[in-house]
């Protein structure tokens, strides 16, 4: 556990330093977006016939993903064994982890958001949320923001260091599949409903310990929202995306959720906190408090590092 630990914090570091090369995604892709193919191409072949075929189908995807993902990671740590090799791990596995990424495309939001030029902030929130954007208005831009930026922080960082603490590279890698998974066939519609149920299953239970260590970090980091937390998170469409929304609306004192629209049709979201809904001002204390939770797990990592 020390050694792992110890490579976590060097992972967690690095990822927020480094980010994910420009050119490495330009050149080769992303590893989510290889795993991304790998589920698309399982769904084109397997994603028909009756309700009980397509589950067992959907089944198949996670087990084939876990042994790819896990297999893959298994590989690559005993291949790098000791020494220089655990740099090149270290490495590897900061491609499993948003801290960067996430803070990049929420100041990109930020940005246009804080002088006024809506039409950019629409765009730039609309490559991090799956709503309509283009009739949002400041309040609704910055409400998207919000609820990615602390729904993320668990599925891009929380989550993926748990399970690398829990079970190394494997464990991380199998955790970003699932994840992935169930971003792209999670969904209750009528083409996946059946099909991606055992996705959307696996990562509800890959995320509910991490979950819920997100919704607490953010509270502390935020100076509040324990209270919000404990009585809103429940009513959230999703058993673990609730805490941490919940703790970021609670920080704020602002109120998260309420109705959106995808793809034309009107949807609506639990309401979390209280309040009038966030504007620029209160995305840009989102993302200092999204920061400090960042700097908050560091160090809970380096102290399982010290005393482990």
């Amino acid at each position: 556990m020390t050694a792992r630990a110890e490579q976590l914090l060097a992972v967690l570091i690095a990822e927020a330093v480094l980010g994910y090369p420009a050119v490495l995604l330009a050149a080769i892709g992303h590893p989510v977006s290889w795993i991304a193919r790998l589920i698309e191409a399982m769904e084109r072949r397997w994603n028909h016939g009756a309700g009980g075929q397509r589950r067992a189908a959907g089944v198949a995807v996670v087990l084939v993903l876990v042994a790819v993902a896990g297999g893959t990671g298994w590989a690559i740590t005993a291949a790098c064994g000791r020494g220089w090799g655990i740099a090149v791990l270290v490495l590897i596995a900061t491609t499993g982890l948003a801290q960067r990424s996430l803070d990049d495309h929420v100041r990109a939001v930020l940005r246009p958001l804080r002088t006024g030029d809506l039409s950019a902030a629409r765009v730039a929130v609309a490559a991090i949320v799956g709503r309509d954007t283009a009739k949002l208005d400041e309040t609704g831009v910055a409400l998207a923001a919000t609820e990615s930026l602390a729904e993320s922080f668990c599925d891009g960082v929380v989550a993926p260091a748990f399970w690398f603490l829990v079970a190394g590279l494997p464990g991380l890698l199998a955790c970003k599949a699932i994840n992935t998974a169930d971003s792209l066939i999670g969904h209750r519609d009528a083409r996946y409903g059946d099909f991606g149920r055992a996705s959307a299953r696996a990562d509800d239970l890959v995320n509910l310990i991490p979950a819920r260590i997100s919704g607490v970090l953010i509270a502390i980091a935020g100076g509040g929202g324990f209270g919000t937390m404990l009585r809103d998170a429940r009513h959230h469409a999703s058993p673990n995306g609730g805490w941490p929304e919940a703790a970021m609306a609670g920080a704020l004192g602002r109120q998260l959720g309420g109705p959106v629209s995808y793809d034309g049709e009107p949807a609506w979201r639990a309401p979390m906190g209280r309040g009038p809904g966030p504007d620029a001002g209160d995305l840009a204390r989102a993302l200092r408090i999204y920061r400090l939770a960042c700097l908050l797990l560091w160090l809970i990592v380096g102290v399982v590092a010290w005393r482990a």
